[in-house]
């Protein structure tokens, strides 16, 4: 799975931002502010990836408990996937 072609994702002024552009625009019109961890899992999702990839990288990138890194992920994971941003 990645984020659907189109989405930006960057900082602007220390701030996480994905924006979403040509095709994106269709589904989604704005701008998302990301604190660090999502952030990093927008990042995760620029290229194709799987929820356990992106766990393994998290509990490498974190200090947090892996059940509790997975449980954040598929939460932001299947609220990307009811928005329609990810190509799966």
């Amino acid at each position: 799975m990645k984020l659907k072609k189109g989405f930006l994702v960057h900082d602007v002024l220390g701030e996480h931002m994905a924006v979403a552009a040509g095709p994106a625009a269709k589904i989604f019109n704005g701008m998302i502010r990301n604190n660090d961890t999502a952030h990093f899992i927008f990042q995760q999702l620029l290229t194709d990836t799987t929820e356990e990839q992106i766990v393994t990288a998290m509990e490498a990138q974190y200090d947090a408990p892996r059940d509790r890194i997975a449980a954040d992920v598929h939460v932001l994971l299947e609220k990307l996937r009811q928005e329609g941003f990810l190509d799966e």
